[in-house]
């Protein structure tokens, strides 16, 4: 963990938990231009350092790196004491889930009880545990945000791939119900549906300087050429893209709040699993 000290920023802290090198970094890169104080926690405390450091640099924010475990209550609370140390938690993301042990769907007769558990652990308890420790700040102050990501597994049952899809399910059965309980009280809950594969942000350099986003700097035939799947298939999804629906949901006005989006390449080849 990095040195911490309470967030200078007018704004909450951003929390994003599981923070890798496609979606969780651009999301926390978003939040961070923003002006948010962020907290980006994952398991690779090594990896996560990295993250914070080029986050930091580049946005000129603060952020801090932080170790958990989502599939264990203990590193769950001693994580969010770090966070909570840092500020009020205005949002909270939570982008983790367990990757399959093997590349190839797993035949339901061949899978362990300890890997299903862990996968249970980290889609739905580890968002479960996540929830509880800023929903009281939030509930407080009557104003947060969180928001969670799902996938096509989260609809849909598919051979093969129980283990992701109960832990997806159970997911968005918790946003759900967590939306129409805190939503009165000034809590947004949305539940993000990725529904595509995750490539690479786009280049976003120009010289030594970082250029604007993507978006205003192509056009849209340029955007498809750049995420085209080798060999001419399905578009691969831009992070930083998704990560500006992130922002979008969280800068909602409360007369219309979005509980659930369905995000997908404008080239989906339908159906489709995780």
């Amino acid at each position: 963990m990095r040195s911490m000290t309470s967030s200078t920023s007018n704004k909450g802290i951003a929390a994003i938990v599981g923070v890798g090198p496609k979606l969780g970094r651009s999301i926390a890169r978003k939040f961070a231009h923003e002006g948010y104080t962020v907290a980006i926690l994952a398991r690779d405390l090594g990896r996560l350092s990295r993250f914070a450091d080029e986050i930091a640099r580049e946005e000129k924010a603060q952020v801090f790196a932080i170790r958990i475990d989502c599939s264990d209550s203990r590193s769950v609370r001693e994580a969010f004491e770090g966070v909570l140390s840092l500020g009020f938690v205005e949002v909270l993301v939570y982008n983790a889930y367990q990757p399959a042990v093997s590349p190839q769907p797993t035949n339901f007769t061949d899978i362990c009880i300890d890997s299903f558990v862990k996968s249970l652990a980290i889609s739905s308890v580890g968002a479960f545990l996540c929830a509880q420790q800023v929903l009281p700040g939030m509930v407080e102050r009557r104003r947060g945000t969180i928001l969670f990501t799902g996938c096509s597994a989260s609809l849909n049952g598919i051979a093969c791939l129980s283990e992701l899809c109960c832990g997806k399910f159970a997911l968005r059965a918790l946003s759900q119900c967590l939306a129409r309980e805190f939503q009165s009280q000034g809590v947004h809950v949305a539940h993000v549906i990725i529904d595509g594969v995750i490539g690479p942000p786009t280049p976003r350099k120009i010289g030594n300087r970082r250029g604007p986003p993507s978006s205003q700097r192509t056009s849209a035939g340029e955007q498809q050429q750049h995420g085209m799947a080798a060999g001419g298939g399905e578009m691969m999804m831009d992070p930083d893209s998704l990560a500006q629906t992130y922002w979008h949901l969280h800068v909602q006005g409360r007369t219309a709040w979005t509980q659930e989006i369905d995000l997908r390449p404008s080239n989906s080849i339908n159906p489709r699993s995780c």
